[in-house]
């Protein structure tokens, strides 16, 4: 079976979209992973598949596998690549697209400048609704945010927990260069309390208006950007009192912007999303 392809980035969170509208795909966790294997395969840090609704009132329907082939409820970075996918590809002639996912809609929209902006709906800000497991546990209030204790490697960490669609935990440190993901990424991702894994943020603020960023995302490790978890670390950061909408997230692979106006109000996100090149591979 040959499987045509478009790989994409958006800041450096690197893509393989497929097409399942032209094409039958129905592939294994083990072919997921082959595909996105940077030696054997194709190589990206999530592979996402356009299909057609399954819903009234949408346009499409969209579905994310992780780099370990098991398939994630959103991507944030990977919505603006599909957003613009089905438009250069002649799916949708229109600038803001419906989009289904597997915990709701989304609505991306192409802007003149060429960017995606993405409406990814309200935070969940309820730990049941992450999920994360807090009984037992003394939180701590910092200003109208909630942090939650988590032991880790002799020390413990205070972490927001943020559900955009998928589940983040967020911390804050003085210095995302020498924060230390990849030891307390892993450990946090796997943790007992977060039933579903995690993505693990580790934020610095460097202004009002300005963080740096580096995420280990769950079933991918640490990725070049992450939308979702751009947009969870602005939510924590705003409801502790230390940043204000529009913020500007610095990932390692570009940059992102994020606007919040609070509880019960949708997350915007804003950034780029390019097309590197096309393919065919045999599966």
């Amino acid at each position: 079976m040959k499987l045509k392809f478009t790989k994409m980035h958006g800041a450096g969170n690197d893509f393989i979209v497929i097409d399942a509208i032209h094409q039958e795909v129905d592939l294994s966790a083990e072919q997921w992973r082959r595909l996105a294997d940077r030696r054997f395969g194709i190589g990206a840090d999530q592979i996402l598949v356009v299909e057609r609704p399954r819903s009234a009132g949408v346009d499409f329907r969209y579905r994310i596998f992780n780099s370990d082939g098991g398939e994630v409820e959103q991507c944030g970075n990977g919505a603006r690549a599909f957003a613009r996918f089905v438009s250069d590809k002649g799916l949708s002639g229109e600038r803001s697209i419906r989009v289904e996912t597997m915990k709701g809609v989304i609505a991306p929209r192409l802007e003149d400048d060429g960017s995606v902006t993405v409406d990814m709906g309200a935070p969940r800000l309820d730990p049941a609704e992450v999920p994360f497991d807090s009984a037992g546990l003394a939180a701590r209030a910092e200003g109208a945010d909630t942090t939650w204790p988590l032991p880790l490697g002799g020390k413990t960490v205070f972490l927001s927990v943020v559900s955009m669609g998928n589940p983040h935990a967020v911390q804050v440190v003085e210095d995302v260069d020498s924060a230390p993901v990849a030891t307390l990424g892993p450990a946090i991702e796997t943790h007992p309390r977060f039933p579903n894994k995690v993505n693990a943020g580790f934020m610095q603020v460097v202004d009002r208006h300005h963080i740096r960023l580096r995420v280990f995302e769950r079933g991918a490790g640490e990725t070049l950007a992450c939308g979702t978890g751009a947009c969870a670390a602005v939510v924590a950061g705003i409801r502790r009192g230390l940043l204000d909408s529009p913020v500007r997230v610095a990932a390692r692979g570009g940059e992102l912007s994020i606007a919040w106006d609070g509880p019960g109000q949708p997350v915007y996100l804003s950034g780029p999303a390019v097309t590197v090149f096309e393919g065919a591979i045999e599966i």
